[in-house]
């Protein structure tokens, strides 16, 4: 049994990876860190927790929680973990991010797409891109896990296999990306509210998303080239879920079976990642409430183009399900470990 330590575990985020730790089977959770609800029952914050979890929310005290416990998660706005992590708590406790804060190596760009100073940009080349399916061997001997943002993990899946393999020009990478209100927080905003978001759907942080250069990073290491690409995120009126579609030039001919050959390849060993049927499209609806990621590609011999699609849940993959699938690889259990639950549907 490993203790573990959540600061912000009132987010949407943190609520999820208390819902998935306190199923998992080796886990306490010893400390429900929330800085807004200090001393407020956990369970009156989130009442689905009603005679599940008894205890009260507590500060963001790093120093003190890396005494405490095994690993410590960070469900927390970017720059907080990056401002309260050093070398003596690291020498204590394995630390999970799921912030940006150590997934940019390039520190000014980091600083430039977020507006922040890091705090502590000594730790960036340590920390490990935790995204299991691709840095699986890099995972398990890190203190520091950066969590991969929800639009990346869903794109760089759904691209990674053709870009590896040189089957599409680096060049002409446009995501269109779609993801339910979940993903903007729990905090009050004036565009999440119910009459703003429903029955609508829109465009944002067109040209300007700051997870732009998290993908751009990832599919360079993959193709072993500079990439730059469009991303364009849009916010539909559901509560979860994520969709892209991916539209790249080929660089050469190539027939689905080879295609499929590719993902197959990459992906026929990853539990998480399920490459759907020919004709199949990935769909919201079948990975909600689950670590999965469904996803598929079509060739378009007219345009010579392969549009490359996947869907997941931004709050379980994209978020806490795939820290507690990093959690697992650092201390040893099988990575499926309390993240098996079935998709939810209706």
């Amino acid at each position: 049994m490993i203790k573990a330590g959540i600061i912000g575990s009132t987010g949407y985020a943190g609520q999820e990876l208390v819902r998935i730790l306190l199923q998992h089977g080796e886990v306490e959770i010893k400390w429900y860190g929330s800085r807004s609800y200090i001393d407020k029952k956990y369970y009156d914050v989130f009442r689905n927790m009603f005679q599940i979890v008894d205890a009260k929310c507590m500060d963001d005290n790093m120093d003190e929680l890396a005494s405490q416990v095994d690993v410590i998660f960070t469900a927390t706005p970017q720059g907080l973990c990056g401002n309260l992590v050093n070398e003596e708590i690291l020498s204590k406790v394995k630390i999970i991010d799921l912030s940006a804060d150590f997934r940019i190596k390039d520190l000014e760009t980091y600083e430039k797409w977020y507006g922040i100073k890091h705090g502590s940009p000594q730790f960036i080349d340590e920390a490990v891109y935790g995204l299991c399916e691709i840095n699986r061997e890099k995972i398990k001997g890190a203190r520091l896990i950066a969590n991969p943002g929800c639009y990346p993990t869903c794109s760089t899946l759904s691209i990674y296999p053709l870009a590896k393999e040189g089957l599409i020009d680096m060049n002409t990478v446009i995501i269109d990306a779609k993801s339910g209100t979940s993903g903007a927080g729990r905090g009050a905003k004036v565009n999440n509210l119910y009459c703003e978001v429903n029955e609508n759907i829109k465009a944002y942080g067109v040209a300007t998303h700051r997870h732009t250069p998290e993908i751009e990073e990832q599919l360079s290491y993959a193709s072993g080239q500079e990439v730059k690409l469009n991303f364009t995120p849009h916010l539909v009126p559901m509560n979860r879920g994520i969709l892209i579609t991916a539209y790249a030039n080929l660089t050469r001919e190539v027939t689905y079976e080879e295609v499929r050959a590719i993902y197959d390849s990459y992906y026929k060993e990853e539990t998480f990642v399920r490459v759907l049927d020919q004709d199949q499209t990935p769909e919201t609806r079948w990975v909600e409430g689950s670590n999965y990621v469904d996803v598929n590609f079509k060739l378009d011999p007219r345009t010579n183009r392969v549009i490359m699609m996947g869907a997941m849940d931004n709050l379980v993959k994209g978020a806490a399900g795939q820290a507690v699938q990093n959690m697992n690889l650092l201390f040893g259990f099988p990575e499926t470990k309390g993240l098996m639950q079935v998709p939810m549907f209706p």
